[in-house]
């Protein structure tokens, strides 16, 4: 007569090595330092090197997101960099399980026995929070406010309690990942921003530091436009006074930003033209780029602000070529 005997084993969830993505942040040749940045980044340093995790809070075209990698670079750690997501749950932060597997052996050396012997057990493999919290790595977590609340659960025991909870390995013993003593949070959002955000909770908000960012002075943007485009200061000067100008009518005194100054200029550098109101590609380039970012302000249904970017250019430029220029 045979006998047969089977046992099945289910194992703890294991967790596998993750690859390391982290960056190592160094200054840019083309960043621009005044003293409101280094202001802005010395109370920056002062809350981090304490503890606290940073949140940038400003309208677009404020440099929330290059003051968090200059702020990280201080600090001398490597950077994990997640960008917000409507599509965001606690495992694209936290982990989650990535596979299973089943191991089966069949012993059948006397031929009246049939041992049979299974093994299953699930993989779990680290995420960007987890791996930032066991390395003591800088977490950028940029536009935060674009991932839905619940998603961002995980992150309040990681900035009050310094642990990460990781229900899923509890089996295995390895429930909570004490964070790492180096681990620092670098929060960015913009709160005027009106399509894919998330209202956030009110307990991961009591837990961070909140940096208000303004538009730059003017001085700290001319110096962006002349580093960025290398064009003479004069020319600088008169792009960014056209967009501090047109800022006051743009929708909600908002646009357009450092980026269209920046777009003019480098525009005009690859060209190897100037600003002037003679030189009709830089009229035609201040009407693409300047005259889209606030098309919504209008009036009895049609756009204005080209009508006001003439007004600006005459202003800031002098006269020059009269009338609006059709040919392209």
């Amino acid at each position: 007569m045979s006998r047969n005997s089977t046992k099945a084993v289910s194992l703890p969830t294991v967790r596998v090595p993750t690859v390391q993505d982290g960056v190592q942040p160094e200054a840019s040749d083309s960043f621009v330092s005044s003293p409101y940045v280094e202001q802005v980044t010395k109370r920056a340093l002062a809350y981090l090197i304490a503890g606290y995790p940073v949140h940038f809070s400003g309208v677009a075209g404020t440099g929330k997101t290059t003051l968090a990698f200059h702020v990280a670079s201080k600090l001398g750690r490597p950077v994990t960099l997640v960008h917000g997501d409507d599509e965001f749950g606690s495992s694209d932060l936290v982990g989650r399980e990535g596979g299973y597997r089943k191991h089966k052996v069949v012993d059948n050396f006397i031929h009246s026995v049939l041992k049979t012997e299974e093994e299953s057990r699930n993989f779990w493999v680290d995420d960007r929070l987890t791996t930032a919290c066991k390395n003591g790595e800088i977490f950028i977590y940029d536009e935060f406010n674009r991932s839905r609340p619940e998603a961002n659960n995980a992150l309040l025991s990681v900035l009050s309690e310094g642990i990460l909870n990781l229900p899923k390995l509890r089996q295995s013993g390895e429930g909570y990942l004490t964070v790492h003593p180096d681990f620092r949070a670098v929060f960015t959002s913009n709160p005027e921003e009106y399509a894919g955000v998330h209202k956030t909770q009110d307990a991961l908000m009591d837990r961070l530091i909140t940096i208000h960012l303004e538009h730059y002075d003017r001085d700290t943007e001319v110096m962006i436009v002349k580093k960025k485009s290398g064009l003479p200061q004069e020319d600088a000067e008169r792009i960014v006074d056209m967009v501090r100008e047109l800022r006051m009518f743009g929708v909600n005194n908002h646009r357009p930003t450092i980026r269209a100054g920046i777009a003019i200029g480098k525009i005009l550098s690859s060209q190897k033209r100037r600003a002037s109101s003679d030189d009709e590609f830089f009229l035609l380039v201040c009407r693409d780029v300047l005259a889209t970012d606030t098309a919504k302000v209008t009036h009895s249904g049609q756009p204005l602000m080209l009508d006001k970017v003439e007004e600006v250019l005459r202003k800031v430029c002098g006269p020059g070529k009269s009338g609006r220029t059709t040919g392209r």
